[in-house]
């Protein structure tokens, strides 16, 4: 009886970590630069194509796609888009 109730927890426990699922992106809430060191750039973007976050004039995760300035709110979004950016670009 004392294996049956240890298996049935340890499965529990099992399935329950399997199923919690790890966000690809964490957004920051507010960003953390120093504004004084940051230029502002207007973005030809309004938006993140990855994950449709506002973008904001101090954003350092750029990218130069055919003379355009585009922003990301981070990293993994940047990193997206280079995979394929006619894909994100609107025409």
């Amino acid at each position: 009886m004392k294996t049956k109730i240890i298996f049935t927890v340890l499965l529990s426990v099992s399935l329950l970590s399997c199923a919690q699922e790890i966000p690809k992106v964490k957004h920051k809430t507010k960003n953390t630069t120093s504004k004084s060191n940051v230029k502002k750039i207007k973005f030809a973007n309004a938006i993140d194509p990855i994950c449709h976050m506002k973008t904001e004039d101090d954003m350092k995760d750029t990218v130069v796609y055919k003379n355009k300035t585009y922003g990301f709110c981070s990293s993994y979004c940047k990193d997206e888009f280079k995979k394929n950016p006619e894909k994100y670009v609107q025409k």
